[in-house]
């Protein structure tokens, strides 16, 4: 209940004072930065050297790609059926194929599923959702964000993108035996700053004039993040009769809202802005009540 408190007021706060007081120039640009190239950055290098890692992890760690792969399908082909802007697209790919599945995730999972589902909802989040964001995420933005480059300058930008580094980093200090204790409550104190921020940025930009026009990518974006994607995640479990609360993670780490990171990424690369800020605080609204049905189901 406190993480759902803190996600509604930090939303709800930035677009109270958007809207009352006159903010400073480029307030959000700044705090997009923080989200980006310091609190991200320093959440994984937090994170990743405590991960326990073994096969059972397998489906939890692959089941993320599910969103990220039909987004990749999906919305390119309704964006020529509808005459959609490429900015859009991007910003659909980017927002709902790739999933909340930390600061949402986590919480949601073990208030959910129980404390052992955390483990596998961690790895759902870093070895699925985040590796995803670092290199399909960083291609879709540069691809979408204007003209096509090169591939040689969309493997600069995945290699020059902070939160990699950062993961890459990470693997190197979770190999040495992790980082000194001095280290871990510093790291822990700036990544903590994430969420907070992240969502008042998006609320600073959160206009429901925008809602009209936007409608029909709505429901396409957040009907397949909420409902198609974790259902042909559940589809496979059961093909594969695979079970458990590895599994039930897994499922429920594709079920969350769009990622707010993403929304972040889409605004930075100027990937309509508006629709992005939309999806990702109407995804997490909505996803308050569609991922406890998703819970019930499993």
């Amino acid at each position: 209940m406190t993480v759902f408190l803190l996600l509604m007021l930090c939303l709800s706060l930035g677009a109270l004072m958007a809207r009352i007081l006159r903010l400073p120039e480029g307030l959000a640009p700044s705090i997009n930065f923080w989200v980006l190239y310091v609190a991200l950055p320093a959440l994984v290098l937090d994170q990743i050297p405590q991960l326990h890692i073994d096969a059972t992890l397998a489906f939890p760690a692959l089941v993320p790609l599910i969103p990220i792969g039909g987004a990749l399908l999906l919305f390119p082909l309704l964006g020529r059926v509808f005459g959609w802007s490429r900015g859009s697209v991007g910003a659909l790919i980017l927002t709902c194929g790739l999933g909340n599945t930390a600061f949402m995730g986590l919480a949601m999972v073990e208030a959910l599923l129980g404390h052992e589902a955390l483990g596998p909802a961690l790895i759902a989040d870093q070895l699925g959702t985040f590796l995803s964001l670092s290199t399909i995420g960083v291609s879709v933005a540069a691809i979408y964000s204007g003209d096509t480059p090169h591939p040689a300058e969309i493997i600069r930008k995945i290699l020059r993108f902070p939160p990699l580094l950062a993961l890459i980093a990470a693997f190197g200090v979770r190999l040495l035996g992790g980082w000194p204790e001095f280290v871990d409550p510093v790291l822990k104190r700036l990544g903590d700053t994430l969420t907070p921020l992240a969502l008042f940025s998006v609320g600073l930009q959160f206009k429901l004039a925008d809602l009209g026009n936007s409608r029909g990518k709505l429901y396409a974006g957040l009907g397949w993040k909420l409902a198609l994607a974790p259902a042909i995640a559940a589809a496979i479990a059961l093909t594969m009769g695979v079970r458990g609360v590895a599994v039930s993670a897994g499922i429920l780490q594709t079920a969350m809202a769009p990622m707010i990171t993403a929304g972040i990424l889409a605004v930075e690369h100027d990937l309509d802005p508006p629709l992005a800020n939309l999806l990702v605080s109407l995804g997490i609204l909505l996803s308050l009540l569609s991922v406890p049905l998703w819970a019930h189901f499993l």
